[in-house]
This record gives structure tokens, C-alpha cells and sequence, in this order.
């Protein structure tokens, strides 16, 4: 007897991850049940972060906070710490709000409902459906980048992304079935992230090559389209290290950036602000008086909406000198949350 299209699209790719699924350390075994804690926090951090750079983050979240309730009771600057170097650094801010409020309105577990996970901090419509389906094994409709391609494909969409997506997203409800929901779902991800890659898909071995439109017309490797991308611009400031002696030794001073915005309530050496014009006054925003010298090589760091130059300029101060912000010894940096940008400076200005 022939499966309909749609079943036999679901069968052949349950199969196919049967045989072939990643083994990943947030991932629960063949006929265990996940872990909602797991799933939630690994799908945080894989937001436009790579597998491979998730895998050390995430198994260090486990062993210091292994359950919910556990980050819940951390504070959020150990939080910031740990998550320094993921970037986003919004999502580790409403980590640890939705941490508080699963444990306190929830009873330390996760709803299994969508509607009731999008009312959690830092939940969006991806990361809901990702939880019920792979958590709870709800038919819920899970569609990221990897799945964005490999539907795109599936269909042969020409419509560029973002325009396309509520067609994806019809598309891969369509497919979504009742039973074994979360290991479809992963199996997609699986797909796009082995098989159905961004270059060179390997449709010789892919298990929907038979069904696949785009395999057909012979475009694959050229969907999904995307709109060009605009230039990105670039940003400009300075840097200021200031260094005093301290009764244990030499201190830099850090001070905390507002909780809105860029990089809100992480540390930072205090900056002026960053703006499109190379030849903005930078000074006035100077920490406190002191004689300054500039290091020879500014700071680039690449955000996603903006490319940045910081020039950095060293300075020192009496002992008992004040200055807004905190004094921190030069040896327990490595105790605050500094975000990539920082670390750069920290490099330069300590050559």
C-alpha cells in the first residue's frame, strides 16, 4: 500500500534521524523523555550562536545550576559571567527572569502549553514550539533556519526571505505530525544542519530528495533567496582605562551599562557613546582627570546591525581617587561578566 505524500514525507524522515540523529548533550536518548530545562535553556543559547560554540556553555550551565530552580536563585551577574562570550546578551537577562518565574508561578516546571510559554520572558514563537514539541511531545510547528532551508527546498519557494516565512511556516504545519512531534522537529533541524546544508546540499543522500521541487528544477543550492543585505555601518568611540593602586594591588575601573540597550547591565570599561560620526568629541566622556596616553591600534568588533572602532586611551590616577563605577583588582577580571567587545579592550590596553 503507497502512504499518502505527507505520511510518507514523515515516515522516510523519521527513519532517516532513527539512523542518523545527533548525539548532542541537551538532546534526550532514543525513548527517553527530554528534559524541559535542558530544551529550554540549550534553545536560548542556540539563538544565532552555532552548535558547536553552545556545547561547553550549556554542559557549564548544567553542572553549576542543574535545574531550574537552581538559576533561579543565582544571581544575575553570576549568570552574565558564565554567559560571557555567547553575545545577545538580552537572552541571558531574560533567562534569568523566566528561570524566576518558572520557579515561583510554575512550581520549578515548565508549562507544556504554547500559549503558556509565550508568556515567559525571553520565549518567542520558535522557542515555544520548540519546548512542546520536543519536551512534550506536542504537535506544535517548529520552523528555525535549518528548517527555513530545508522546507524553502522541500517546495522550491522563490518568494526571498523574510517575505516567505508565513508560507515556510504553513508549509512545515502542513507536514508536523501528530505523534513523535519533537522528533521531527529536531529531525528537520538535523537535515538542514547535515544534509540539507547552505552550500552544497548533499541531495544524493537525503531522504525527502525524491519529493524535493527545488532538486528537481535543479536550483536547490540557490534557495532559500534572500534580500541583499544593506551596508553595515560603522560606529565610533573611545575607550577609557584607567588604573589606580589598590590596597591589594593594581585596579582598572569597570562600571555597569544600562539594563536597556546594547549590552544591558554588563560590565564595561567606560566607553563614550558610540555614534556614526568619526569625529565626535570623545573626551568629555573621560572617567575622571588624569594624564592619557593612546594605545597605537583601535578595537573593530563586529555586531550584527553595525561594525565598531573604539579607540582606546590609557590612563592613571592617584589611590584614593574617585571615579564612577567600581575598582576592581587587575587579577579578578576574570569574576565580572565582560561581553567579547570588552575583552578586546582589556587585550589592548594591557598589551
Amino acid at each position: 500500500m503507497t502512504l499518502p505524500k505527507t505520511q510518507r514525507l514523515q515516515a522516510d524522515l523519521l527513519a532517516w534521524y532513527d539512523r542518523h540523529r545527533r548525539v548532542l548533550p541537551w538532546r534526550a536518548a532514543p525513548g527517553e523523555r527530554a528534559d524541559p530545562y535542558a530544551v529550554w535553556l540549550s534553545e536560548i543559547m542556540l539563538q544565532q550562536t552555532t552548535v558547536a560554540t553552545v556545547k561547553n556553555y550549556f554542559e557549564r550551565f548544567l553542572q553549576r545550576w542543574p535545574t531550574v530552580k537552581h538559576l533561579a536563585a543565582a544571581p544575575l551577574d553570576d549568570v552574565l559571567t558564565e554567559w560571557a562570550g555567547l553575545g545577545y546578551y538580552a537572552r541571558a537577562r531574560n533567562l534569568h527572569k523566566c528561570a524566576a518565574v518558572v520557579a515561583e508561578q510554575h512550581g520549578g516546571r515548565f508549562p507544556a502549553d504554547e500559549a503558556a510559554l509565550l508568556a515567559l520572558p525571553g520565549i518567542g514563537r520558535y522557542t515555544a514550539a520548540a519546548i512542546a514539541a520536543i519536551a512534550f511531545d506536542r504537535p506544535a510547528t517548529v520552523v528555525d533556519g535549518n528548517v527555513e532551508r530545508v522546507v524553502s527546498r522541500l517546495h522550491a519557494i522563490e518568494t526571498p526571505l523574510p517575505e516567505s516565512k508565513p508560507e515556510i511556516w504553513r508549509r512545515a504545519g502542513a507536514i508536523t505530525p501528530e505523534k513523535r512531534a519533537g522528533d521531527f522537529a529536531q529531525a528537520m533541524m538535523d537535515l538542514g544542519a547535515t544534509v540539507c546544508t547552505p552550500r552544497n546540499p548533499l541531495c544524493m543522500v537525503c531522504p525527502w530528495s525524491w519529493a524535493c521541487e527545488a532538486r528537481a528544477a535543479g536550483v536547490a543550492a540557490e534557495l532559500p533567496r534572500k534580500k541583499d543585505k544593506k551596508p553595515r555601518p560603522t560606529r565610533y568611540g573611545m575607550a577609557f582605562w584607567l588604573e589606580r593602586d589598590g590596597p591589594a594591588g593594581r585596579e582598572v575601573l569597570l562600571r555597569r551599562r544600562p539594563e536597556e540597550g546594547l549590552l544591558g547591565g554588563m560590565m564595561e570599561v567606560p566607553s563614550s557613546p558610540w555614534v556614526e560620526d568619526d569625529a565626535a568629541d570623545g573626551w568629555s566622556h573621560a572617567p575622571a582627570q588624569a594624564e592619557w596616553t593612546a594605545v597605537d591600534e583601535p578595537v573593530v568588533h563586529v555586531f550584527t546591525h553595525f561594525r565598531l572602532e573604539l579607540d582606546v586611551v590609557r590612563g592613571e590616577v592617584s589611590a584614593g581617587a574617585k571615579a564612577e563605577g567600581i575598582w576592581v583588582r587587575l587579577d579578578r577580571l576574570a569574576d565580572y561578566a565582560l561581553p567579547t567587545v570588552m575583552t578586546k579592550i582589556v587585550k589592548t590596553a594591557m598589551g
